[in-house]
C-alpha cells in the first residue's frame, strides 16, 4: 500500500509543477517585456509549461543521497529518488552526503558518509553520480579522502559550512580541485538572523566565493541553493564581478523571478540546474521563466556537461 501510494504521488506531480509554472509564465506574457524570452513564452501559449518539459535533459547538479551504506534498507530510499527522477524526466543526479551543522566531524565520520554516495552509485551508476564531502580541518585526511572518493568514480567535491571559503584552511581543497580538474560545489546563504548566526557562524556567502575564485581563478566554483537562504538577490548581485563562479537554481524558496534575475546580472552560462531535493519545485521555476528554448537548455544541462568535460580523463 505504500509503495502504491508513492507511485501515485509521483504520478501527479506534473500538476504540482503546472501549478508553479503556470501563475509565472502568464505573468511573464502579460507584462510586455520583450526579447526572446517573451517570444518564447508566447510560442507556449496559455499552456504555462512548455511543450515536451519531461523530456527535456535535465542534470540535477546538487542532490544527496541520505542512506547509510550498511543500512539493510539501502535500496528503498534510493529507489524513491530514482522514481521522483523519472516522473520530472530528471536523468541524472549528482549527489553527496554532507555532515550538517557547524560542527567538525571525525574522518571517519566523513567517509561513513561518502561510502553511502559510494553504495548509491554502485546501486544506479547510470543515474547517480557523487561529489566527495568533505571538511577542510581535517587536513590531510581531508585530501586523502578526495582521493579515494575520485580514484572510486566521483567527480567533484562537495563543502558544507564548517569553514568559510575563504579561509587559508579551504585552499589546499581547492587546490586539489584545480589539480584533479574537478568541480568544487560549496553550500551558501546570506544569513542575517541573528539565532542562525549564532549556529552556523562559517556559512559562507556571495563574497566569500567571490574571494576564493579571485585567489584561484581556475577553480570551478560552482555557489549552492541560490534560493537556500537569505537574500537571493544580494547573492546574485554580488557575483556579477566574479566571473569563475556558476550558481545552481536549488533551494526551497520559490519566489518568482529569480531565474530571470540571475540571467539578468550573471548570464544564463553561469547557471546549472540543481534541486537540493526540492525537485519539484525548481523544476518548476525553470519551466516558469521567461527564457528562450536554448537558455532553458543551457541551464538545464548544456553549463553542467561543460563543467563536467573540463575534468581530466
Amino acid at each position: 500500500m505504500e509503495r502504491d501510494t508513492r507511485r501515485t504521488f509521483l504520478k501527479q506531480m506534473s500538476v504540482g509543477i503546472a501549478a508553479i509554472g503556470a501563475p509565472a509564465v502568464s505573468q511573464a506574457q502579460s507584462s510586455g517585456r520583450g526579447g526572446e524570452g517573451h517570444a518564447s513564452s508566447r510560442k507556449r501559449g496559455g499552456k504555462g509549461l512548455p511543450e515536451g518539459w519531461r523530456a527535456l535533459r535535465k542534470l540535477d547538479a546538487h542532490h544527496h543521497v541520505g542512506l547509510r551504506a550498511e543500512s539493510s534498507s539501502e535500496g528503498n530510499e534510493v529507489e524513491n529518488l530514482i522514481e521522483a527522477a523519472d516522473a520530472l524526466g530528471i536523468e541524472r543526479l549528482f549527489c553527496s552526503r554532507p555532515v550538517s551543522g557547524g560542527v567538525m566531524a571525525d574522518i571517519e565520520v566523513v567517509r561513513e558518509s561518502n561510502n553511502a554516495v559510494l553504495a548509491a552509485m554502485k546501486r544506479y551508476p547510470a543515474r547517480i553520480a557523487g561529489y566527495c564531502f568533505v571538511q577542510p580541518g581535517n587536513g590531510r585526511a581531508a585530501l586523502e579522502e578526495m582521493d579515494r572518493c575520485l580514484d572510486a568514480g566521483m567527480m567533484g567535491v562537495k563543502l558544507y559550512n564548517q569553514f568559510k571559503y575563504n579561509d587559508p584552511v579551504v585552499f589546499p581543497v581547492a587546490e586539489k580541485c584545480i589539480d584533479r580538474r574537478i568541480p568544487f560545489l560549496g553550500h551558501s546563504a546570506f544569513l542575517t538572523d541573528a539565532r542562525t548566526l549564532a549556529l552556523q557562524p562559517k556559512t559562507s556567502h556571495a563574497l566569500d566565493f567571490c574571494a576564493l575564485s579571485r585567489r584561484y581563478p581556475e577553480l570551478m566554483l560552482i555557489l549552492g541553493h541560490i534560493n537556500g537562504g537569505g537574500d537571493w538577490e544580494w547573492a546574485i548581485k554580488g557575483l556579477r564581478e566574479c566571473v569563475n563562479v556558476f550558481v545552481d537554481t536549488s533551494g526551497t524558496v520559490l519566489e518568482d523571478q529569480t531565474i530571470e534575475c540571475c540571467v539578468r546580472h550573471l548570464g544564463h552560462q553561469r547557471i546549472v540546474f540543481g534541486t537540493d531535493g526540492a525537485m519539484e519545485g525548481c523544476v518548476g521555476k525553470i519551466l516558469s521563466a521567461d527564457l528562450t528554448e536554448s537558455q532553458r537548455e543551457d541551464i538545464c544541462w548544456r553549463n553542467f556537461q561543460r563543467i563536467l568535460d573540463r575534468r581530466a580523463p
